[in-house]
């Protein structure tokens, strides 16, 4: 499965200090140092003393995944306000502060319970705002803001930043290898005392950014729209940002129960990458994480999707230039299809000598761009999607007809020797560049032992591709290629025909 960072570490062989055992350096398997801790905390350290830079990633295994019906929206939520601070970080008073948060906090889930109401009174709402509004104004003489990156830039850190997925959430940063107790101090202290501070203001926020980013954007809509359709049961189906309705009702108590119960060292792993000596990390994490609470392992999610035993097809009316996506359902690591769907990528999608460019953007000449990919996880089954935006005055159906025609060669023909050869070494390289940095590597480990439950899923990974054949693409090109496996959605403005 390939992730958004890239996928082989195998290659690191190639790397500075990365060299095989035939060089007389270590493996990358032998590279790696990883610690359990006692609260289930897991850390992963590879020493790169080329420069007196560390990078830090935090990966919880907790995503949008995770949420229920009640909690939708709540994971990219948490994302936005652990940047808010903590007891300590954050508040010019945090004794003083905290009984306007609670007022706060009572004051924003009486509204939010007045306005589920049908026959609510007018004048309470608005008192009720009123109310709101005094006590935030109120409480902002206490805010200190974007308190971690000011003091991260302050020390020299760089890319500080968080990101949401359907599986997992992680914060990052690459910062001075004397900074690293600094970051320990920060970050320990994010996951110990958390406080959710202006959170309704935040909730609008977000609630705006909805607005503005998902359900004005005709690529976003497209794709929201197609994996929507695509899922029947799994909550794949359900957007990380959550619907409207989601993000309205999310409350500071849904939010708190949902951080205290998985944002915690069962369902973390650390990766500290660069001039750091693994026993001092060891020691380090010990100090500052060792004393954090278990919580509660993530569950894996019980429902599964049925087959689908039927093309899906939809049309969504928008006020843009048409565009297509379609989506086959597919397994996911560590099924073999899924490597074979790797390959499959890079044979119709990867760059301007690739299949599906040659053929419908300078051939053809039936498309302006098209794009391949997987999608919208890594944990559960998941989707191949190719969408494409037609070139004027081609249709969407023409576009349609086109990527079938290719999608039909690799089901009835094999690919040959150079091809094969070609894209399977395209897609070592293509990830071995994003290994260069501390960063790269920090990041592919924290998801793959998120993920697969253990990074060594990447040692044995270009084994597994040096073993597929050209009959093993014909196989699952035929097998998953099918009408009635794939979900197919048009965009296209409501007067065109």
């Amino acid at each position: 499965m390939r992730l958004t960072h890239g996928l082989i570490i195998l290659l690191l062989g190639l790397l500075p200090g990365f060299a095989g055992t035939a060089l007389g350096s270590p493996t990358l398997e032998e590279k790696v140092i990883e610690h359990q801790f006692a609260n289930g905390l897991k850390l992963l350290v590879v020493e790169r003393h080329d420069t007196p830079i560390v990078s830090a990633y935090i990966t919880m295994g907790v995503g949008s995944v995770h949420e229920t019906s009640e909690t939708r929206g709540v994971a990219h939520l948490l994302e936005h306000m652990l940047f808010k601070g903590t007891e300590t970080f954050g508040t010019t008073n945090y004794q003083k502060e905290r009984p306007i948060l609670e007022a706060i906090e009572k004051a924003g889930s009486s509204l939010d319970a007045l306005r589920l109401q049908k026959d609510a009174d007018p004048a309470r709402v608005a008192a009720l705002k009123k109310e709101l509004a005094d006590l935030q104004e109120e409480h902002k003489q206490y805010v200190v803001k974007d308190v971690f990156s000011t003091i991260y830039s302050e020390n020299g850190g760089v890319g500080f930043n968080a990101f949401t997925s359907k599986d997992q959430t992680t914060y990052l940063i690459s910062l001075p290898s004397n900074k690293l107790e600094l970051w320990a101090l920060l970050e320990s202290d994010r996951m110990k005392h958390p406080v959710l501070r202006e959170f309704y203001t935040e909730r609008d926020v977000i609630r705006e950014e909805r607005r503005r980013s998902y359900d004005t954007n005709p690529g976003r809509q497209l794709y929201e729209s197609l994996v929507l359709n695509a899922y029947n049961v799994h909550p794949y189906r359900n957007p990380i940002i959550g619907w409207h309705s989601d993000i309205a009702n999310l409350s500071p108590q849904k939010t708190r129960g949902f951080l205290h119960k998985y944002y915690a060292p069962v369902n973390t792993v650390i990766a500290l990458v660069g001039d750091v000596k693994a026993a001092d990390a060891i020691a380090l994490v010990e100090r500052y994480f060792g004393d954090i609470p278990p919580g509660t392992p993530a569950p894996n999610v019980a429902a599964i999707e049925p087959e689908q035993t039927g093309e899906k097809r939809v049309i969504d009316i928008f006020d843009a230039e048409p565009r297509l996506a379609i989506a086959w359902h597919k397994p996911t690591m560590p099924n073999k299809d899924d490597y074979v769907f790797d390959l499959i990528d890079q044979i119709l999608g990867s760059g301007r000598t690739s299949r599906l460019y040659r053929a419908l953007v300078e051939e053809q000449q039936l498309a302006t761009s098209v794009s391949v990919y997987g999608a919208p996880g890594s944990r559960y089954p998941n989707l191949f999607v190719i969408d494409a935006i037609p070139r004027y005055p081609h249709t969407t159906a023409e576009l349609e007809s086109a990527i079938y025609a290719e999608l039909d060669k690799l089901s009835n023909e094999l690919v040959g020797d150079a091809e094969l050869t070609k894209v399977r070494n395209r897609l070592l390289t293509d990830q071995l560049r994003q290994l260069d940095s501390n960063a790269g590597l920090a990041g592919l480990l924290t998801s793959y032992q998120s993920l697969a439950g253990d990074w060594r899923y990447l040692v044995t990974y270009k084994q597994e591709i040096e073993k597929l054949t050209a009959e093993d693409i014909k196989q699952v090109a035929g097998e998953y290629f099918k009408a009635a496996n794939r979900t197919v959605v048009v965009l296209k403005r409501e007067d065109a025909s």
